[in-house]
């Protein structure tokens, strides 16, 4: 956004910056998509706030606290039509997955579009403004514009975009888990990869659009594709992404397959690094994890999904002891039925207390997590906190509701210690409203929703398992 914004009058502004600042009754003032003064009032000498009296939009936050803008670090927007599904309510990873690809070999555009559309919307509505999508299932009859798709969505919602182009090319033929017609060849996977890279990547600071290389995971991938992959990202300058450590039938395939442990083999083939993360990161050892922090590789944390999945609990109080970088991330609809990093950040605030006790992390850790730490995992050093020279990316929520009365006592704790039920009242990315009183600004939701349901039931229909449309 090209323009100014105040936001006047916060009764308390959760910073999440390096000295972890709670500030109470002040005004943030923007300025094309960055953030130029905090001070405790407008006309103050706190840089930019002098001139908040010419501001083109002016949000009046007087019963309000600002957060920073929650950053997802790992999503598979198209499973979003596929949730809620009987038949694999009671599965853990590998039948869950074998069950679901036979739905998911029939995505097409109209899938991708209105899948990111729901799923981003949903984040955005509720205080996400970043989001990262690990899209990696390519049939061949649904062309080469999936992930132009998904860039088409991000920018009419006005959500911060990072795309990944993931990839398959172990079919269930050659002892991987996916039906031949998702997968493609590493010939077919480098060239798409390279172009996506170029189309859409966006170094500079405070981009809206950026991209990674994401092959699948271990069990759908070849060692080849994955070690060429890790040498055209770094020949490109972008990130690697994948699943590791999950479950342990993923430990067990790697060692029967390559006599490694997954993150032994994952390094072996140059996984390893600043420019690396792992989604879920549940199996490490200790020993493992001191590694992770060694390299700084990072890890996406999806505590939902892994419960829903069965398939554990992430050693996340060690990782943070150990400094390993940590994002929090909801990860696929169809793993944990929403995209909600509100939701996420409760339940693994809950969990980890439940697991852990005292050692368990704050309310305010899970925040921080949520916000600095994705951003440290994406490699974002401009996101994540609310401090002057950052991008302007935060959401705002109103104390006045019923179902926050009495919960003022601690703003940085609670949204993980209280949570919050509904949408946020205000989210802002770029300098932008794109959330006003809880509703979408950049799109018709129930338009939106309409057409959504419709390309759902089509794609349901293509399928040929028995599901109720």
């Amino acid at each position: 956004m090209k323009g100014t914004l105040l936001v006047k009058n916060v009764k308390h502004l959760v910073t999440c910056d390096g000295d972890d600042r709670l500030l109470d009754g002040v005004d943030v003032f923007i300025r094309d998509g960055v953030i130029a003064g905090i001070g405790q009032e407008a006309g103050t000498q706190e840089s930019g706030t002098q001139e908040s009296g010419t501001a083109e939009d002016v949000i009046d936050a007087s019963n309000m606290v600002m957060y920073p803008g929650l950053i997802n670090t790992h999503h598979h927007l198209y499973q979003t039509f596929s949730r809620n599904l009987p038949q694999v309510q009671n599965m853990e990873l590998f039948p869950w997955l074998k069950t679901l690809y036979e739905i998911w070999k029939h995505v097409d555009e109209d899938v991708v579009c209105y899948s990111a559309l729901t799923g981003m919307g949903e984040l955005l509505k509720t205080g996400c403004t970043t989001c990262l999508d690990h899209h990696y299932v390519f049939p061949g009859s649904a062309g080469d514009g999936l992930l132009d798709a998904q860039f088409g969505a991000a920018d009419a919602l006005g959500i911060r975009f990072h795309a990944t182009r993931g990839s398959m090319d172990l079919s269930v033929k050659d002892g991987g888990l996916p039906p031949d017609s998702v997968v493609q060849t590493v010939d077919q996977i480098l060239k798409d990869s390279e172009r996506a890279v170029k189309k859409f990547h966006d170094k500079s600071r405070y981009s809206m659009h950026q991209v990674a290389l994401a092959p699948c995971s271990p069990f759908s991938v070849t060692g080849t594709l994955l070690k060429e992959s890790a040498q055209l990202a770094r020949e490109l300058g972008v990130r690697l992404h994948t699943h590791l450590a999950e479950t342990k039938d993923e430990e067990r395939f790697t060692t029967e397959r390559f006599g490694m442990r997954p993150l032994e083999y994952m390094e072996s083939l140059g996984w390893m690094g600043e420019d690396v993360w792992f989604a879920h990161g549940i199996h490490f050892t200790e020993d493992e994890l001191k590694r992770l922090a060694e390299t700084g590789t990072g890890v996406a944390h999806c505590p939902i999904s892994n419960m829903k999945l069965s398939s554990g609990v992430a050693l996340v109080p060690k990782m943070l002891e150990l400094g390993v970088p940590l994002g929090l991330a909801v990860d696929g609809s169809a793993s944990n039925d929403g995209s909600n990093l509100l939701e996420e950040m409760r339940v693994a605030y809950l969990l980890h207390r439940l697991w852990w006790s005292r050692q368990a992390p704050s309310a305010y850790d899970i925040l921080k997590i949520a916000t600095r730490g994705s951003a440290r995992v994406l490699g974002r050093d401009d996101l994540g906190q609310i401090a002057v020279g950052m991008a302007a990316d935060f959401f705002l929520v109103d104390m006045n509701r019923m179902e926050l009365t009495g919960a003022q006592f601690d703003p940085k704790s609670m949204l993980c210690t209280v949570g919050l039920k509904g949408s946020v009242d205000y989210t802002v990315v770029n300098g932008e409203i794109v959330v006003k009183e809880g509703r979408l600004v950049r799109v018709d939701e129930e338009r939106t929703v309409e057409k959504a349901n419709l390309a759902v039931k089509k794609y349901m229909g293509r399928s040929s398992c028995s599901l109720p449309l």
